[in-house]
């Protein structure tokens, strides 16, 4: 069984766990490890199973709970060095690695792929047991050739959808934060995101919408766009639909 459990997604804070065969990677750790204990509980994911976690950027909505769920897990981090240097996890089992290399933990593989983000050294992640594999790519204005090859092979793409542009627009944001979303450093739209997943579609590879605001995004309105993009029907896009609500993907 490969499975992605996706606990949290969205500017309140983000964490996902990527399984196979009782051996997993946890994906940042937005949340206070308390928080992220309940919602492993919800969602059955055992904490024995994680191996290492894994950053992609430094900002505390990925990275709020890292150091303290380390030490209570019991597992080392990992993320390239100029992440590791923007954040304060304090003492921690570091362990480095290098944007567009590629290293294993313990049965999985996992490539960190760059991404276009305000943030130090910001990556996605491919992550393949020997039959299956997810990307999970938030936290970027653009797509770079190597995620859009990587969304065109995996099984589950956890990809970002993080804003209507109108929403964005006629939204409450100061102007010089409107303008920092809308860029190549910034996030993607659900325009964006169906766009990419448009061409790079292919049968049988289920979509999770991740990372949706809270004030410039709604589910309904990032599934209904992408679905009208991809023509992939609205039933067979997922997201979470409020704080606290989690989901797991199988394949």
């Amino acid at each position: 069984m490969f499975e992605v459990h996706v606990l949290a997604s969205g500017s309140d804070g983000n964490c996902t766990v990527i399984e196979s065969d009782g051996e997993a990677v946890m994906i940042d750790v937005g949340l206070s490890c308390k928080k992220i204990m309940s919602l492993m509980d919800q969602e059955g994911v055992d904490r024995e199973v994680i191996k290492a976690i894994l950053v992609t950027h430094e900002h505390s909505d990925h990275v709020a709970g890292v150091g303290p769920t380390a030490r209570k897990f019991g597992v080392p981090v990992m993320c390239n060095e100029a992440t590791f240097s923007a954040m304060d996890v304090g003492m921690v089992d570091y362990v480095p690695f290098q944007t567009r290399g590629s290293f294993d933990v313990g049965s999985l593989h996992v490539t960190p792929l760059p991404t276009s983000h305000n943030a130090a050294e910001p990556c996605a992640f491919l992550v393949e047991s020997d039959e299956h594999s997810a990307l999970l790519a938030t936290d970027t204005g653009k797509l770079s050739f190597q995620i859009e090859h990587a969304l065109g092979m995996v099984d589950i793409a956890v990809l970002e959808s993080n804003y209507d542009k109108k929403m964005l627009i006629e939204g409450p944001y100061p102007y010089h934060l409107k303008k920092l979303i809308d860029s190549d450093h910034g996030h993607l739209s659900n325009v964006d995101c169906g766009d990419a997943l448009r061409r790079t579609h292919h049968d049988g590879r289920q979509v999770f919408l991740a990372h949706l605001s809270r004030t410039n995004n709604e589910p309904d309105v990032a599934r209904e766009t992408v679905s009208d993009i991809t023509g992939i029907k609205r039933m067979n896009i997922d997201c979470l639909e409020f704080q606290g609500d989690t989901r797991t993907l199988r394949v």
